[in-house]
């Protein structure tokens, strides 16, 4: 998975199309991201005691990563993501300026 926690990404598709967020966690088994403000659904919570009332709460839910693109830290654009190997170790590059990320 190219898009890591952390990251800031702007969605590119459904109901929360054109927004930006940062990445929460990420769930590679499942290739899908966790993103803070996004995916948010309603939940209804029960009463645990007797008096109390029932609640709403919002919670975010995952989605899948292919519905992300990436923002370049250096230049600002969402972009793809490639690889580089530098001394043996692999590094994440934006694909429009060519800058590691």
């Amino acid at each position: 998975m190219k898009i890591k926690k952390g990251d800031t990404i702007i969605i590119m598709k459904g109901k929360d199309r054109d927004k930006k967020a940062k990445v929460l966690k990420t769930f590679s088994k499942e290739n899908k991201i966790l993103a803070d403000g996004i995916n948010i659904k309603k939940v209804r919570k029960r009463p645990k005691k007797e008096g109390e009332k029932g609640q709403m709460i919002a919670l975010a839910y995952p989605f899948p990563v292919a519905k992300a693109k990436l923002i370049c830290p250096k230049c600002g654009v969402p972009s793809r993501v490639g690889y580089k190997v530098n001394d043996k170790t692999k590094v994440r590059v934006c694909k429009k300026c060519k800058a590691e990320i």
